[in-house]
């Protein structure tokens, strides 16, 4: 396979805290990476070590193949930070050349403008002038401007309405289709749900989970299930708790859910026991929940 990125026992300590710890993992080309974890997980300590801004304390980074402060792999690398920060004074087009004119091979400025959902009428406004979402859009196209193979976004949907995430995820995708890789970290999960290849989980500075959201979610150990009694609620719930494969029982919303570690043994036995039920739903976890339980394991672990 061909690895955009490769970090190899990477550790990073701050006097006597390890902000990053014992982390390996490699991305390859093409896809659509989402780094999770909550604060101070070491979400942004990673970011920055493949970024070149910080080097690590053990082990090894490598960005294409080299190290990522690497004059080459800067000309191949985009990135878009939280903080939106322009220049003053300085119009949308004399912003976007400035940068563009630092890459060999930059990204055409038309090209540039329909990635990002700059109108060209922004070109000729002051930066300062510019609303919140389309500095945004702003940042996304400095982002590109070299026409990056690779491409890291920071928290890129902050502020923006759910229509303009929409929008946004659908160009990123765009990008990914055209060979681009694409790293991004999000506190909103369900876009890390939607849009991700693969997820990279991270608490207290350790890769806790790595994988597809589905495989992601399938760790969960509680699944559940939910339907409607054809006959007596209570008496369903008193027969579902009969039976080995279900942990525990409510009624929700007019449904009655039951917890199990198995759905399909806790539907085989409701089935050859012939209880009253209809309009089965299988709920195998959401994505927050699988965060939730992943990242509070590995908080227990180290109590």
């Amino acid at each position: 396979m061909d690895h955009v990125i490769e970090m190899k026992d990477v550790s990073r300590s701050f006097q006597d805290k390890k902000a990053v710890d014992g982390v390996s993992f490699t991305i390859t080309r093409g896809s659509i990476t989402a780094v999770l974890g909550p604060n101070g997980a070491g979400k942004t300590t990673m970011l920055s070590m493949l970024l070149g801004l910080l080097e690590p304390s053990e082990g090894s980074v490598n960005v294409f193949g080299l190290p990522p402060k690497d004059a080459r792999v800067r000309e191949r690398t985009g990135a878009m930070l939280q903080e939106v920060s322009v220049m003053d004074r300085l119009k949308v087009r004399e912003i976007l050349s400035l940068i563009r004119s630092y890459y060999p091979k930059p990204m055409e400025m038309e090209v540039l403008l329909q990635a990002t959902g700059l109108a060209p009428a922004d070109l000729n406004r002051y930066a300062e002038k510019l609303s919140g979402g389309q500095k945004r859009s702003l940042s996304f196209a400095l982002a590109l401007a070299g026409n990056p193979e690779l491409l890291f976004l920071d928290e890129p949907t902050v502020g923006l309405d759910t229509t303009a995430r929409r929008h946004f995820w659908e160009r990123v995708r765009g990008l990914a289709d055209q060979g681009k890789t694409i790293l991004f970290t999000t506190h909103y999960l369900q876009e890390a749900e939607d849009i991700a290849d693969r997820i990279l989980l991270f608490s207290r500075g350790a890769l806790v989970a790595d994988g597809s959201p589905e495989e992601i979610k399938a760790r969960i150990v509680k699944k559940s299930l939910s339907f409607l009694a054809l006959g007596d609620p209570k008496l369903l719930r008193e027969q579902l708790l009969e039976l080995p494969a279900i942990e525990a029982c409510c009624e929700k919303n007019g449904r009655v859910q039951v917890t199990t570690g198995n759905t399909d043994e806790a539907l085989r036995a409701i089935f050859i026991n012939g209880l009253a039920v209809k309009d089965v739903v299988i709920d195998q976890g959401k994505l927050d929940e699988a965060f939730e339980q992943l990242t509070m394991s590995q908080e227990e672990a180290e109590v």
